[in-house]
């Protein structure tokens, strides 16, 4: 007797539910997705103790007569696919034909159906995959699937299984990515009889969001609809100081489907390079739209896994769009008044006055306190008054407290910044500002002016906040800045010489100086690096790299853009695994160790398809920037005179435009400004 046994299907169907349902939370997952595939409008999703004693899907969507329900529990019975050439363009959701099966051979099991227009509909309940009756019943248009006691008759199963509450979490993350894929159908989510959600249904996307994660989270999603090459992205993206510590909130949808694409969050992640901290992760929800035969979506049971025809175009596809949305981005965060600010206001009773007054009370702070807070706690500290006056040059700025200056901005490898004379800088930055002439102190006390749009050029301060400029004349190619395009503000103040307070007609901007000088000099730099032909450098001697075949096929793909960043090279096998690499030239301005470090990252994320030359190029190159521009800015906790801040705050309220985008974070990720909206504080003060 031979040693080869064929599985019976009792055996089979275990062995088919290991691999599709392993948990509450997958079973839920299949069988949303078959109401989804009937050509539902609204489905209601109703879980006990996690899911493991009950769930119950019910849809409005076509139904089955009482045929098609006793041969949906059998394995691999599908109406999705008739023929092997159907599996090259799926749009359904399902297409397998196991769901059912694993389902009902691991649980005890009913199923309501009724084809609209039928008199009646049929029951069908299922123990442990044999069928125990088929009845005639009465139940609405749809499908309605009940499963309870879930691994029943697997106790080692069963036994994997977190407490309920942990697997509830994970039927309502299940709920949330199906509602989020498909916002044209209503999703009721109800868990131990509470209702946690519930969705429209209407098609808006961002009403879908709303529900799902509240208000204040919808709000800060930027849009996506871009198409190009047949491929449409659309969706919504967070802003890019409204971050996460992980990759949870970043949800990817191919045709509709939810899947994890190492590809597109690559892609996401390299959009935001510069914009966000680098230990942090953006969120988005987007729907990656082609045609279904360019994908593949026969890689696991699980379907959470997919094959692109071609990568690389899905990588571009989504980078682009998501750059696109972020430099169109205009708004900046708003600061929260009441208890995000601090301690809660509350009313209380006045003492007996004869009057019904009350006093306001703040909520960790006694009438001492009250009484003595704009009193400067040291008598050696500066009046409020006399530090505004010399805000505004009605009297001399305090010497810094560190009056060296700044050192000279340097590389990761300790030299001095040489490669600028691949970028070009702003004419008026390389400029020697003028003397501004102090106001006559007319007044005791300084009054803030408004700023005339027409006198608001002005010179950059006399510290240096540039590096050093290469003796060579630089040709300005900057896009000079349109002072017609910014609003009419006032420069209320600085708080602890860091932070400056702008006034415009509705709202209140907080500026983190430091942060936003060092964004425009980044920006500055990063466009004259942009406009700047690449050139390259001619070495005396080869420089030999071993790079695999894998690696080197990423080489040929993007030779003529590697190419173009100024590297010339020869490839040749070296043996059955590998290639050698002679490079006989390297961009202008990088060392050979520099050159050595971009070439080899470089083909390493185009060979896995986690960046493109031009994103992979400019993080380089835009990395090795931000320590030029963070040592350049002015420093926090230092005066500089009203001039200075004019000349941040011209650059950083200038109108976006195409070229132009709104600045909101520092080259580090740190946001830049808070508004406080007008209307917020006069209801904080019971105005409105």
């Amino acid at each position: 007797m031979g040693n080869i046994n064929i599985l019976g299907f009792d055996v089979a169907n275990l062995i088919a539910a290991g691999e599709v349902v392993d948990r509450p939370a997958s079973v839920v997952k299949e069988l949303l997705e078959n109401a989804l595939d009937a050509g539902s409008t609204a489905v209601t999703i109703e879980i006990q103790h996690g899911g493991v004693t009950f769930i119950r899907v019910a849809d409005n969507g076509c139904g089955m007569d009482t045929d098609d329900l006793q041969t949906s529990i059998l394995r691999h019975a599908t109406s999705k696919i008739r023929t092997a050439d159907d599996l090259s363009d799926i749009t359904t959701l399902g297409f397998r034909g196991e769901a059912l099966a694993a389902i009902a051979s691991v649980s005890r099991l009913r199923i309501f159906s009724k084809v609209r227009g039928d008199p009646f509909g049929a029951l069908l309940e299922c123990d442990g995959g044999e069928i125990v009756s088929i009845t005639e019943t009465g139940c609405a248009d749809g499908t309605t699937v009940i499963v309870e006691d879930l691994f029943f008759n697997v106790p080692a199963r069963r036994k994997f299984l977190k407490k309920d509450s942990t697997e509830a979490i994970a039927v309502g993350a299940v709920v949330e990515k199906i509602a989020l894929s498909r916002p044209d159908v209503s999703l009721k989510y109800i868990s131990d009889g509470e209702i946690r959600f519930m969705t429209a249904g209407n098609g808006n996307l961002s009403e879908t969001i709303w529900a799902l994660f509240g208000k204040e989270t919808a709000k800060r999603f930027l849009k996506v609809d871009r198409e190009e090459d047949g491929i449409h992205i659309t969706g919504y993206i967070s802003e890019a100081d409204m971050v996460r510590a992980n990759r949870n909130m970043q949800n990817f949808f191919i045709n509709g489907r939810y899947v994890k694409s190492k590809t597109a969050s690559a892609a996401l992640e390299q959009a935001y390079t510069s914009k966000i901290p680098s230990d942090k992760f953006p969120s988005c929800v987007l729907n990656i739209g082609l045609n279904p035969a360019a994908v593949d979506v026969n890689v696991h049971p699980a379907k959470l896994e997919v094959k692109f025809a071609n990568e690389k175009i899905i990588f571009d596809a989504v980078y682009y769009a998501v750059l696109s949305a972020l430099e169109a981005g205009t708004k900046r965060p708003e600061l929260q008044m009441g208890r995000a600010l601090g301690g809660s206001i509350t009313a209380k009773p006045a003492e007996n006055t004869g009057t019904s007054a009350v006093k306001p009370r703040v909520s960790g702070m006694t009438a001492a306190d009250l009484k003595n807070a704009f009193i400067p706690a040291d008598k050696k500290t500066q009046t409020a008054g006399k530090m505004a006056a010399q805000q505004i040059g009605i009297l001399p700025a305090q010497k810094s407290v560190n009056p060296k200056e700044p050192p000279r901005p340097k590389m990761p490898d300790g030299s001095d910044v040489s490669y600028l004379d691949m970028m070009q800088l702003h004419k008026d930055v390389l400029e020697k500002p003028a003397e501004v002439p102090a106001p006559e102190p007319k007044e005791k006390t300084p009054v803030p002016e408004k700023l005339p749009v027409e006198n608001r050029k002005v010179p950059l301060p006399s510290e240096p906040m540039v590096p050093e400029v290469p003796e060579e004349p630089v040709e300005n190619t900057a896009e000079p800045v349109e002072y017609e395009e910014i609003p009419e503000y006032i420069i209320l103040g600085e708080a602890y010489n860091c932070y400056v307070i702008v006034q415009l007609d509705d709202r209140l901007l907080m500026i983190d100086k430091h942060a936003a000088h060092e964004r425009i000099l980044f920006e500055e730099l990063r466009r004259g690096m942009q406009k700047r032909e690449k050139t390259g450098q001619l070495l005396l001697a080869p420089y030999e790299l071993t790079v695999s075949n894998a690696e080197a096929e990423a080489i040929a793909e993007y030779d003529d853009q590697i190419h173009a960043l100024g590297f010339d090279y020869t490839v040749r096998e070296q043996s059955a695994a590998s290639r050698k690499v002679s490079i006989t030239q390297i961009p202008a301005g990088l060392s050979h160790d520099e050159a050595a470090v971009l070439f080899t990252t470089l083909i390493s994320r185009l060979s896995d398809v986690t960046a493109n030359v031009e994103s992979a190029a400019a993080e380089f190159f835009e990395s090795r920037l931000w320590q030029a521009s963070c040592k350049a800015a002015m420093k926090g906790g230092r005066l500089y005179d009203t001039a200075h801040l004019k000349w941040i705050c011209d650059r950083l309220l200038v109108k976006p435009d195409g070229n132009r985008p709104v600045i909101r974070t520092c080259p580090h990720g740190r946001p830049v400004a808070f508004e406080i909206k007008k209307s917020s504080i006069e209801r904080q003060f019971e105005r409105s």
